[in-house]
């Protein structure tokens, strides 16, 4: 069944960006470790090996839209006012930030701090104590097996660089 009028229509367009980076980030990251030890060829090759699945997912989705004539390639809702209220804006922010801070601040802390703007934005601030909880528990997880256990070339900051030295002198 057609639509009637292009309200009726889905702008695709604008939703398949964030998928389409995510694939092209996903292929550059495999190459780019592809003569990294085996356990982080095995972490990488699984996760990113799930990100596009479901990306694939998605592009089939939205071709069966577009051949039902559901939807078009416009990118008419890339940017909205709603983008500020639903916290969209803020995430992108967000992410941007952790690309630029993590040099300085280290894998940890600037993984901390991410999480928990995300989970903030996302939540629209309710259980804050809950949601730095969460971040903690999954930043220092994250210090634990990929810093610590594996001894992964992440950037080093402050935290990582204590850690070691009370691990080293315990």
């Amino acid at each position: 069944m057609r639509p009637d009028t292009d309200k009726d229509t889905r702008h695709l367009g604008g939703e398949l960006v964030i998928p389409a980076f995510a694939v092209l980030f996903t292929l550059y990251f495999f190459s780019s470790i592809w003569n990294s030890p085996w356990t982080a060829k095995v972490s990488a090759f699984l996760v990113g090996g799930v990100l596009i699945l479901v990306c694939s997912i998605f592009f089939i989705k939205v071709a069966v839209t577009l051949v039902r004539g559901e939807g078009s390639l416009s990118f008419a809702n890339l940017f909205t006012l709603a983008d500020i209220r639903t916290g969209r804006i803020g995430l992108l922010a967000t992410t941007v930030g952790y690309c630029v801070f993590i040099d300085r601040l280290g894998f940890t802390l600037t993984t901390f701090l991410f999480l928990s703007i995300s989970m903030l934005i996302l939540g629209q601030g309710k259980r804050p104590g809950l949601i730095v909880l969460t971040s903690g528990t999954m930043a220092l997880g994250g210090w634990a097996v990929f810093i610590w256990a594996f001894d992964t070339r992440f950037p080093r900051g402050w935290f990582e660089t204590a850690m070691q030295m009370v691990l080293g002198n315990g």
